[in-house]
């Protein structure tokens, strides 16, 4: 009997916090991920604990 497993998509958030304006790590980290098969949500620059909370 073939039995059927539901796949999901893994999907990821990536946060920059603070007032620190690099985000090239950030960035490398949401393409490789995307790269990977994963849907990558990326919250911009200086987000704060509240917002990155909406977003997730």
């Amino acid at each position: 009997m073939k039995q059927k497993t539901a796949s999901r998509s893994i999907k990821i958030l990536v946060a920059k916090l603070g007032l620190d304006g690099h985000d090239r790590g950030a960035l490398v980290l949401c393409r490789a991920f995307r790269d990977a098969g994963m849907e990558v949500i990326y919250s911009g620059l200086f987000a704060t604990p509240e917002r990155i909370a909406q977003i997730a």
